[in-house]
């Protein structure tokens, strides 16, 4: 994927509405620069390569930044990177921040800085050079657009991006999907605990919970949760024909009171007003 030009886009947000979030730069660079931030940078920074290759020293880690790789990097985290070789480095870039930049990602699995592989028939090589052509071809006066974007872009990095910060995680993601397909056409039964997830891999809860937590961040059953609340979503958008109550029991809750407490906790809205917004 080849762009003649650099080019270099910053928002500045106008007007006194904060947006969830808030595109703070974006770009395509041809021959990226050496850069150095003892400091790190003050907004979210997502950096992957187009073509060539890199390296980034960050966290006392060195990892190399090949097409198909990315990084994302928290506010405040000290970095410095350079291209490996004589060969023009290429990458694209996009900053950003907003009221509820750091929920979003916590929501998506992104809570720490992390280093992304993903396939070459995934999209995330093309959006953000789309996202620059957008830019480039209508007036975005509120940024609202790129806002969608960057939301946009996030979870598709959730969605396609291999998480590969060090090989136990990579290995660990192995281990466990066959329970993450067995959860996903499971997560309709109330009678399934720890034990249940446990006996599908042939290890102790306490084994897998330890799993879980160097994978997700989370324990097998909040992941579980997660999962079923993702599930209750999708019904609660494709069936309109459905109860709040009908969703419920379809995505193993016995109770609709605690699902739609689960459901607030994790979204912030009800479901009756997740449907009414979608």
């Amino acid at each position: 994927m080849l762009v003649t030009a650099p080019r270099r886009i910053v928002f500045a947000q106008e007007g006194g509405h904060p947006l969830p979030i808030t595109l703070d730069s974006m770009g395509y660079n041809p021959d990226q620069e050496k850069v150095s931030r003892p400091d790190g940078y003050h907004a979210y920074h997502w950096l992957q390569t187009s073509q060539g290759e890199g390296v980034i020293h960050c966290e006392n880690k060195q990892l190399t930044l090949a097409e198909g790789s990315g990084v994302l990097l928290f506010p405040g985290t000290p970095h410095r990177y350079e291209a490996l070789s004589a060969e023009p480095w290429c990458t694209y870039y996009l900053t950003f921040e907003g009221s509820s930049a750091r929920q979003i990602l916590d929501s998506l699995g992104m809570s720490a800085n992390s280093f992304y592989r993903w396939e070459s028939e995934a999209p995330l090589p093309l959006m953000l050079k789309e996202m620059l052509d957008r830019h480039d071809a209508a007036e975005d006066m509120f940024s609202l657009g790129a806002s969608t974007d960057a939301y946009r872009f996030l979870i598709t990095l959730s969605k396609y991006g291999q998480l590969h910060n060090n090989t136990p995680i990579s290995r660990n993601v192995d281990k466990l999907q066959p329970l993450l397909k067995w959860m996903d056409s499971h997560y309709g039964d109330p009678d399934i605990g720890l034990h249940d997830l446990a006996a599908q891999l042939d290890v102790s809860g306490r084994y897998l919970n330890s799993l879980f937590m160097q994978t997700f961040g989370l324990s097998p059953y909040a992941y579980f949760v997660r999962l079923r609340i993702r599930k209750s979503k999708e019904l609660l958008v494709s069936r309109p024909d459905l109860t709040v109550k009908a969703i419920s029991q379809r995505v193993g809750f016995r109770d609709v009171s605690h699902f739609v407490a689960t459901f607030r906790k994790q979204s912030a809205i009800t479901p009756e007003q997740f449907r009414r917004l979608h």
